[in-house]
């Protein structure tokens, strides 16, 4: 029996680590052909390699989403060496604490460049493959704070807010073209990202008993959730933005 993407080529940015690894890994386990892409060619590699010891197909592709030519040539790619592209999740994100006064115009512009002009960036290539080719699935990777108001994230909140629309008007502009794309809506989950900032397991299970299904998310769930939405169970399904957050928003 094959995967619920058999035979699909799929990019996930931001797969480095995080939620990202853990989409790209459920993707391959699922019969997809995966482009790894990040600027982090580390962790990429790592990826990439895991993807391969547990009998998936991969490549690498460094991309720096915030550089156009970067892009293009990391869809080129894609499409090179799988002859198509059929699904692509916008995972890479970037978050950087403060309130609105103290948020600097480079600290907004740097956080902008990647979690929405990134975003942008990939589909702008991603989309004309898609139609040429009959049709194709986008996920971008949104936040709870697309919705509610969370503390010292003026300029993430804003960016991730801006993926709705973003999301929405490819979901009406391109489904005459079978292009579906919608977003997730993570949580607080347990990344290299929000440890990175400070998070650490004391936190995460304080933040957990805030939730009223008293724990965070983890990549899986997210990577679950992607899984779905890219799959042909939901081909009509397009223009949502799906919360995975624990309960948080039915507060």
């Amino acid at each position: 029996m094959g995967g619920r993407i058999e035979g699909k080529a799929a990019a996930v940015t931001g797969a480095a680590s995080g939620m990202g690894r853990a989409i790209a890994r459920r993707f391959a386990a699922e019969g997809a052909s995966v482009a790894v892409l990040d600027c982090d060619r580390e962790g990429a590699e790592e990826t990439t390699k895991m993807i391969a010891e547990e009998g998936g197909k991969a490549i690498l592709v460094p991309t720096d989403v915030t550089e156009e030519s970067s892009v293009e040539a990391a869809v080129g790619a894609t499409v090179k060496e799988f002859g198509g592209l059929d699904i692509f999740i916008n995972n890479a994100g970037i978050v950087i604490m403060a309130n609105v006064a103290d948020t600097t115009v480079e600290d907004w512009d740097r956080v902008h460049n990647v979690n929405l002009r990134g975003t942008f960036l990939c589909c702008k290539y991603a989309v004309p493959q898609m139609i040429d080719q009959g049709g194709g699935a986008i996920v971008n990777i949104a936040s709870i704070s697309s919705f509610v108001s969370i503390p010292m994230h003026a300029a993430y909140s804003a960016s991730k807010a801006g993926l709705l629309g973003l999301t929405r008007d490819i979901a009406v502009s391109h489904g005459r073209d079978n292009i579906r794309a919608n977003c997730v809506c993570p949580t607080s989950t347990d990344t290299p990202l929000i440890r990175k900032a400070g998070a650490g397991r004391g936190a995460l299970k304080r933040m957990a008993k805030m939730h009223p299904l008293r724990r965070i998310t983890e990549p899986e769930d997210i990577a679950n959730a992607c899984l779905f939405l890219a799959s042909d169970e939901a081909r009509c399904i397009t223009g949502i933005a799906l919360p995975v957050d624990a309960g948080w928003t039915a507060q």
